[in-house]
């Protein structure tokens, strides 16, 4: 498949199907995507369907696209060679008929492949580009225009052959992301280790990924620590830390260590192959603008045949004009009417776009979300999760007397170890990680909704909040104001103390803050989004006020709307699309799919390795990192403008020139140039979408 037109001549034949519901049919991807009760075809009924379109079916991976540029490429280089045989010929004052002998042989070799398209197109009553082509040059031969029918035949052939090898760069970048994985896996039995396909490791296998290879497959650490950059999966920018429990996944980089990681998804279920799969299914979503252009393509073309028909004959039949003339600006004309540039202004723009957030982490689940994010003016904006990261974590650790804030945390976990309280699991995790030795704890006792206590070296400790420590009269001002001061963070208090008893009045050691820490680049996307051209933004929250408050004024929100249920989180987000009806709503995914199914479209966040997150929403931020939010909107943006671009350029310049053949100040020659030239510049234009975006 070469071009739009050959697509929907494909469309048209596989909707004659039994049991079809829908096709979809992606020119730049050469891929068709059939729904419906397809057990009723065969595949030799696909097969010969395809077949009557001209075209032929591949198996995945195969060459033939290659093939087919090679023969376009020898073709088209004879034709060339013909043409300026011919010109040299007529330049000189050889024989007309050597002169017209190098002409047909141009035209037999350019117009090899364009001939048989073009008859099919005639068949089926479906003018496109090519019959236009055809038409034109054999007109232009039977007046005796013979170098500008060669001529006509050659350019056109040329311009599809740069047009095929421009997209092929465009469907490289797609494949580029079947690349991440490796196709073998270093699988463990025992002691003994032997490479094995990807394809047969089991779910519960044990794989080791040496320092510097890519990690062929989702699991979970089970031996080993590492750096491991998830860039290709998440976008994120920096390496991330693996120790045991780490969840990791297929085409990420294993940095600098060692890591044993225990399967927990086959190869064609992994993040990464769903991932692909997601992309590729997008690619055949077409966006607004694309279904536009098809609509307005597929009237165009035989509206322009009969014009050009119009012209041929009205003038020497009314006005006894020369038919020479008048047929020539006809044949003209139909060259200038040729839709190359306005059909492939689109897909190759779109297709460019979600490869591009592909590539960054960010999946756009097709050409559709990908034009409503760069229309977006509003954003509602979930904090537990996106804004914060979701999880208690300690922030900060206050020595009230001599004790060191290592030996607040040994005290703090020994006792806490005995708890599953979030909190609790919070002091442990962050004395795990930071290598604080745990010592045992005798005498454990527990006061409900307060705290604990414990025997620990010999000294009897506690751990709690406040009101314990106002039950064990331990309470200094100092305290007090400690105390004050963290929950005005909108984080909790748990005190670390000497327990009182008959040989020791008790003292408090000191303070440590535990919260959902905010994310450290959330006050820095807030400001991003301001500049991409978000007008509002609103957090929205379960939690109380006074929190939701305190965490808005750190990032920049002037907006917030606190203590919501789950369904007043949506009613809000219906009110926001009254005021604006490009809203977007950001969230973790699960918890807040109604709202974000509600928005204009649904972001949701950290989505890597969530199903949930990822069927959940129209853009999924495979990551952490909400930066990529105001870089997925900019995109969005960057992407309508140059589809804006691509189709005012391209009708605008069919006008001119339709304008100018019908006055008889356009010839063939400038008929080719500009359809050339217009094709190549909406797709190099299209393919600057896979550069970097920027939100600055």
């Amino acid at each position: 498949m070469c071009c739009a037109a050959e697509a929907t001549a494909l469309e048209k034949e596989l909707w004659r199907l039994p049991g079809v519901v829908d096709v979809r049919v992606n020119s730049v991807a050469h891929t068709a995507t059939v729904v419906g009760a397809t057990e009723r075809v065969s595949v030799q009924q696909f097969v010969a369907a395809i077949e009557r379109t001209g075209l032929k079916a591949a198996p995945p991976g195969d060459r033939a696209d290659t093939r087919t540029q090679r023969r376009q490429l020898v073709l088209t280089s004879v034709s060339g060679v013909f043409v300026g045989a011919g010109l040299i010929c007529h330049w000189t004052g050889a024989p007309e008929a050597v002169e017209i002998a190098c002409f047909v042989a141009a035209m037999i070799a350019g117009g090899w492949t364009i001939a048989p398209k073009a008859v099919r197109a005639a068949r089926r009553l479906s003018p496109d580009m090519n019959l236009l082509m055809a038409v034109a040059a054999i007109g232009a031969a039977f007046i005796g225009a013979w170098h500008e029918a060669a001529s006509v035949v050659f350019l056109f052939s040329l311009a599809e052959l740069i047009e095929s090898y421009s997209l092929s760069r465009a469907r490289r970048a797609i494949g580029s992301l079947m690349e991440l994985a490796p196709a073998t896996a270093l699988l463990k039995h025992g002691d003994h280790l032997h490479e094995s396909p990807v394809a047969v490791v089991k779910i519960g296998d044990t794989i080791l990924i040496k320092p510097g290879a890519r990690i062929p497959l989702d699991g979970v650490v089970t031996s080993g620590g590492s750096s491991v950059n998830q860039a290709p999966i998440t976008g994120e920018s920096m390496p991330v830390e693996k120790q045991i429990g780490s969840q990791v996944f297929a085409g990420s980089i294993n940095v600098d260590g060692s890591l044993e990681v225990k399967v927990s998804r086959p190869a064609s279920d992994s993040t990464v192959a769903r991932i692909i799969h997601l992309v590729e299914e997008a690619q055949s979503r077409k966006a607004p603008a694309q279904r536009f252009v098809d609509t307005f393509a597929r009237y165009y073309t035989p509206a322009v045949m009969g014009v050009a028909l119009v012209i041929a004959v009205a003038p020497p039949l009314l006005a006894a004009a020369p038919w020479e003339t008048w047929i020539y600006r006809a044949l003209v004309m139909l060259v200038i009417a040729c839709p190359c540039a306005l059909v492939i202004s689109t897909p190759v723009s779109v297709i460019s776009g979600l490869t591009a957030a592909a590539r960054r982490g960010v999946l756009i689940k097709g050409g559709a979300y990908l034009e409503a994010l760069g229309k977006l003016r509003a954003l509602a904006i979930d904090k537990t999760g996106t804004i914060t990261e979701g999880r208690p974590r300690v922030i900060d650790i206050i020595g009230l007397d001599s004790t060191g804030s290592r030996d607040l945390m040994r005290i703090a976990a020994a006792l806490e170890s005995h708890s599953e309280h979030p909190v609790a699991k919070a002091i442990l995790a962050h004395a795990r990680q930071n290598e604080v030795p745990i010592p045992p704890v005798e005498r454990f006792r527990s006061f409900v909704g307060r705290g604990v206590e414990g025997h620990i070296d010999g000294h009897d400790f506690f751990v709690g909040n406040h009101r314990l420590v106002e039950e064990l009269a331990v309470c200094s001002h100092e305290t007090e104001q400690r105390i004050e001061s963290i929950e005005r963070r909108s984080l909790t208090a748990v005190v670390v103390g000497h327990r009182p008893h008959s040989d020791c009045k008790g003292e408090v050691l000191g303070v440590i803050a535990v919260g959902d820490a905010i994310r450290p680049q959330a006050a820095e996307a807030i400001q991003k989004l301001s500049r991409v051209g978000i007008e509002r933004v609103v957090m929205l929250t379960g939690d109380n006020l006074a929190t939701a408050e305190a965490v808005a004024r750190q990032v920049g929100i002037a907006n917030v709307a606190a203590e919501l249920l789950p369904d007043e989180k949506i009613a809000r987000v219906r009110e926001m699309l009254l005021q604006e009806p490009n809203t977007g709503m950001v969230g973790d995914g699960v918890n807040d799919a109604p709202a974000l199914a509600a928005a204009s479209v649904g972001i949701a966040m950290g989505a890597a390795g969530t199903d949930a997150a990822l069927e959940a929403a129209d853009v999924a931020l495979m990551g952490d990192d909400l930066n990529k939010l105001p870089e997925a909107i900019a995109l969005g943006r960057r992407t309508r403008r140059i589809i804006q671009f691509n189709i005012a350029f391209s009708i605008a310049l069919k006008a001119v020139f339709l304008g100018l053949a019908a006055a008889g100040l356009a010839t063939m020659w400038m008929a080719v140039a500009a359809d050339m030239g217009a094709s190549l510049l909406v797709i190099a234009n299209g393919l600057r979408l896979l550069g970097a975006p920027s939100t600055k």
